[in-house]
């Protein structure tokens, strides 16, 4: 048998397991952001204020941000089917809490469970795709990857604000409940392994600083948005953490066998790929918080009219994924970067000029380029970086990169939401025309960061790599 022959063998012996965490992985990325509009009837329902409502959204992002550090670790510890199956009872778990809550503190605990399953999953299927597809045709299976995981955030808001038109809350928790279950028992017989095992020994201390580290700085950036940085919720944590990553870097740096290995920055070519990602993440996730504000605040529309039009951008850029995937097989990943940061730069240059007036048509051109440049980004810049590290390394790179988008959400959603706020107040007029003139000059602002990403992803390398 050729060598082309046994990895197409390999592919297709893995083919179901590949489709069932392709599946886990939906229902992460789907859980992450389905409860986002739905937090008036939880606020009606628990009689709750909006800060005490947003910790449903708030710690799913903390739970999972602290989880993903781990799964370098579980990786080589654990089979790859026993964590699967372990996320995907987190899952089950989490939900049936979340369905039968008698009060909103249990609901929040349910939140929390289910994130503990989607910090494992999403870090473990980029790990099993890496490992099973050849190199020349990694894009290709993250492009399937981006196409699955682009459509769950880009459905979940408007699914859940139609559904919860027409029944409770509750259900929502139903839904992943089954589509959970149903995943779990194919995996029970299609599940395969595909990690290579060892017995790398856990430092507690490393754990106890990771977890006091990246959870007190998603903490700090995602109270930046309610509170303001001048509030020491926020500036104290991020100080607080930062002082403690310092001492997990250091800590990792000295032991033998680290939990996040972080010499795989020592990869130029993981490096800036990921920095490009990390950008990427920052504007897109940001903005999914920013236009809702601009649409439901100033132009009065509900959440299901915002979610529809932020529709048909998730749409393009789940269905990009795949072809931007195949392009990067074929041409590397250097053209698709340049292209990718450009389109991003027109798309954050025409939300700049939105305003009190502006057409529909215009608003959802302006978020689909922004999207379509976002594909050029996440599927051919992971692709890049992870290709860059050699086999031992890639459950540490597929967890820098998750942990990475992490953060990257928080201080997109603090940083912008902060930014229009601050430059808003210094504006005089009424209060819509202070918020209108603090959105476009925040996009300002970010479309000259964006040159910066420009001018970075010309270092992409030109070829495709050949680890």
């Amino acid at each position: 048998m050729s060598h082309s022959e046994s990895e197409s063998h390999s592919i297709q012996q893995h083919l179901p397991a590949i489709i069932i965490m392709i599946s886990g992985a939906f229902i992460a990325v789907l859980n992450q952001t389905l409860f986002t509009t739905v937090l008036p009837e939880m606020m009606a329902d628990f009689h709750l204020t909006s800060s005490v409502a947003q910790w449903v959204t708030t710690i799913f992002m903390l739970v999972n941000g602290i989880m993903i550090p781990v799964t370098a670790y579980l990786s080589q510890r654990f089979t790859l089917k026993s964590l699967f199956f372990t996320a995907l009872t987190l899952f089950i778990c989490g939900s049936l809490l979340g369905l039968l809550a008698p009060q909103y503190i249990f609901i929040l605990v349910g939140r929390a469970i289910q994130a503990m399953g989607a910090g494992i999953l999403m870090p473990l299927t980029q790990t099993f795709l890496f490992l099973v597809f050849p190199t020349e045709k990694r894009g290709m299976a993250m492009g399937l990857y981006g196409l699955v995981i682009g459509f769950a955030p880009a459905i979940g808001p408007t699914a859940a604000g139609w559904f919860v038109n027409l029944f409770n809350w509750r259900y929502l928790f139903l839904i992943i409940l089954i589509i959970s279950v149903i995943v779990l028992i194919f995996g029970l017989f299609k599940m395969t392994n595909a990690t290579e095992l060892s017995q790398p020994t856990l430092d507690i201390l490393s754990v106890i600083l990771s977890t006091f580290g990246f959870g007190g700085l998603l903490f700090g950036f995602s109270s930046a948005g309610p509170y303001g940085w001048h509030h020491p919720l926020s500036y104290v944590s991020i100080i607080i953490a930062l002082i403690i990553l310092i001492g997990f870097v250091l800590r990792q740096l000295k032991l033998d066998t680290p939990m996040l290995e972080m010499r795989v920055f020592q990869y130029r070519s993981f490096t800036v790929p990921i920095a490009l990602v990390v950008l990427m993440f920052l504007i897109f996730i940001g903005t999914m918080t920013m236009l809702p504000i601009y649409m439901q605040s100033i132009r009065g529309m509900s959440p299901l009219q915002s979610g529809l039009i932020l529709l048909p951008g998730g749409l393009v850029m789940g269905l990009l994924a795949p072809i931007n995937g195949r392009l990067y097989d074929k041409i590397g990943g250097r053209i698709l970067a340049i292209a990718g940061m450009t389109f991003i730069f027109i798309g954050t240059l025409l939300i700049s000029f939105l305003n009190a007036h502006t057409p529909i048509w215009y608003l959802i051109l302006s978020f689909v380029i922004l999207t379509l440049g976002n594909s050029g980004i996440m599927v051919p810049m992971t692709t890049e970086a992870m290709n860059a590290l050699p086999k031992p390394l890639i459950p540490h790179g597929a967890a820098m990169n998750n942990t990475l988008r992490q953060i990257s959400a928080a201080i997109g959603t603090g940083l912008l939401v902060t930014l229009m706020s601050q430059i808003a107040m210094a504006h005089g007029g009424n209060p819509m025309m202070r918020n209108i003139f603090g959105l476009q000059w925040t996009y300002r602002i970010v479309a000259v960061v964006v040159i910066v990403g420009i001018i970075v992803a010309t270092r992409v390398s030109k070829n495709k790599l050949k680890h």
